[in-house]
């Protein structure tokens, strides 16, 4: 990027089936002081609620465009490409945000353009005792937790992140799974590629995370994108050789406990060998630069 001038953040908003929440995050936004350049809504709203979804996004000035129904990735991926500016700040419908809240994102691109920005993010209204939750790294068995670098790392924050556009000329998200956290296997990709992976501490997010109003519940679809996840980091884009035996240790554990009935874990070993096999596919991809059939 020659110029700070050049610097145009476009919003890549995926949502379904959430009209007030969409419209509690719009509010918010253009409650903001500064504005982003674009505020593209891509619906993934069940036909009776889309109706309403475009009515919203056409009273806040949004362009609003039909989602491919194929997931939340898949979502993500469509918004971003239909985007405009030279960066995509990725956002979700339930999310609320603090004053100076772009102007302060748009003075941190601006000090590095090249890089990814990550945004941290409280589940209320903040006070000095609220929990302040960082985007996370994955981790051997599946799970995530904050990076110990937060100027370099290869954590990703699935609905409140910054990237250039030039990315996704390239690169996705993976649609494999429609749901889960499989959005972390992007951070150790893109890291893996030589993009940098920053935290921005200067502000945050209000993320209205309520676990049980969640469109979509799979154990078996979380747990194999887990350890896709974990797997195509550790054996590839990290490689690791004791994190890589971790990963494959535990869950081959819990498929066995599955498979053999001795603890319900909705894994089997099936799930393991079949996962295996597509990460193994991922993997050659990745080696021969064939990234566009990494999705």
């Amino acid at each position: 990027m020659k110029n700070v001038s050049d610097i145009k953040l476009s919003v890549a908003l995926v949502t379904r089936n959430r009209p007030d929440s969409l419209n509690r995050c719009l509010k918010s936004l253009r409650n903001q002081n500064y504005q982003p350049f674009e505020v593209v809504i891509s619906d993934d709203s069940d036909s009776a609620i889309s109706s309403e979804i475009q009515a919203i996004a056409a009273r806040w000035n949004c362009r609003y465009i039909l989602g491919p129904h194929c997931g939340l990735y898949a979502n993500r991926n469509h918004a971003a490409l239909a985007c405009q500016g030279t960066h995509i700040r990725t956002m979700d419908d339930d999310h609320e945000f603090p004053e100076n809240h772009f102007q302060i994102i748009q003075k941190v691109v601006e000090s590095d353009a090249n890089s990814i920005w990550l945004i941290g993010e409280y589940w209320e209204q903040p006070t000095s005792l609220s929990p302040f939750y960082l985007p996370g790294e994955i981790q051997p068995r599946g799970y995530s937790k904050p990076p110990q670098n937060l100027d370099d790392c290869f954590a990703i924050s699935d609905g409140s992140a910054i990237y250039p556009k030039q990315i996704f000329v390239n690169h996705r998200f993976l649609e494999t799974f429609k749901f889960g956290s499989l959005y972390l296997e992007f951070g150790a990709r893109l890291k893996a590629l030589g993009f940098r992976i920053r935290c921005c501490t200067d502000t945050y997010i209000i993320h209205h995370y309520l676990a049980g109003e969640r469109s979509f519940n799979d154990e078996n679809m979380q747990r194999k994108a887990a350890f896709l996840t974990a797997y195509l980091t550790y054996s590839n884009y990290q490689f690791n050789i004791f994190k890589k035996i971790e990963c494959l240790s535990y869950f081959t554990l819990i498929s066995l406990l599955t498979t053999f009935k001795i603890k319900k874990y909705d894994f089997t070993i099936f799930d393991l060998w079949q996962t295996c096999l597509l990460a193994n596919t991922y993997i050659k991809y990745f080696k021969q630069e064939k990234y566009a059939q990494i999705i």
